[in-house]
């Protein structure tokens, strides 16, 4: 699909359109949570901190079954603009920490939709939707992101499922890394945990048939999530802000890495496959 066969105009009217929806953080959230991201489970009690990511999990969309789309998502033209391209990702972000969320909280989620933009890239025509989401307690402000999310074709018969110029890319030797491996039990989990109905992270026949992967896809969040809990660890205390983005799909059935870097401001991070190829891109800042 050329970009001159999408209504950039008419997409754009959703820019400006708002959607408020709350939440509650419970100890079982925060226990299903820290076994998916390899952490100690422990007891969480009211009031403790919970994960830093935790607010990729709050008040996430929920449609009747009869309003999901092919690929498992609520169907286009909601909230969201009803972009006609049948791939949807996330294409990354930059999250500002103001104040922990905690065990007890609720929590009120505003999102927003600031920008509609179309691009021609390697694998044909994308288009990226911008949104502000703010997470709130009683005591303020907790946490302000930036998302892009990106829409894109499916391949042609046979055609290249990665991103040449990020399967070309080696990352660069990490002074900091640890192996995890990405299984269909961890994808599951997070799909769980996120409310998240996207095929291609469980559904094997859809993900390799339909979308031309070549394996369930691990989710974006959760790279930049477990990301999250490398620098946390490393540094010892939690950043003010984290940035990342996405450079090419990463699929279960192997080992994987998360890596880090020290630099003038933080952490540069990273997740590799395999190959050692990365697949997200991230910097904490403190």
């Amino acid at each position: 699909m050329s970009t001159t066969s999408l209504d950039l105009d008419h997409l754009r009217k959703w820019i400006g359109r708002a959607h408020e929806s709350t939440d509650h953080i419970t100890a079982q959230m925060v226990r299903g949570l820290r076994a998916t991201y390899f952490l100690d489970i422990g007891d969480p009690k009211n009031g403790d901190a919970a994960p830093m990511s935790i607010h990729w999990c709050l008040a996430p969309q929920v449609a009747p079954m009869s309003e999901i789309g092919p690929d498992g998502h609520p169907a286009r033209g909601g909230f969201l603009p009803p972009v006609p391209l049948p791939r949807r990702m996330w294409a990354g972000g930059k999250t500002d920490f103001k104040d922990d969320l905690r065990v007890g909280d609720d929590v009120k989620k505003v999102s927003k939709i600031v920008d509609v933009q179309l691009k021609t890239g390697s694998t044909g025509t994308l288009c990226f939707v911008t949104l502000d989401h703010s997470f709130s307690t009683s005591r303020g402000e907790a946490i302000f992101e930036r998302q892009d999310v990106v829409y894109r074709d499916n391949p042609p018969p046979g055609g290249n499922t990665t991103s040449t110029s990020a399967a070309a890319t080696t990352a660069p030797k990490a002074k900091y890394s640890k192996t995890l491996k990405a299984d269909p039990v961890l994808l599951f989990r997070y799909s769980a945990l996120t409310f998240n109905g996207h095929r291609i992270h469980y559904d094997r026949p859809y993900v390799t048939q339909v979308e031309g992967y070549p394996g369930l896809i691990v989710h974006g969040p959760l790279q930049a999530s477990l990301l999250m809990e490398y620098a946390i660890a490393l540094r010892g205390k939690k950043p003010t802000t984290f940035t990342h983005r996405g450079v090419s799909p990463l699929f279960d059935g192997a080992d994987f890495t998360v890596n880090a870097n020290e630099t003038a401001s933080g952490l540069e991070l990273w997740t590799a496959n395999d190959k050692g190829q990365p697949t997200m891109k991230a910097s904490a800042a403190w």
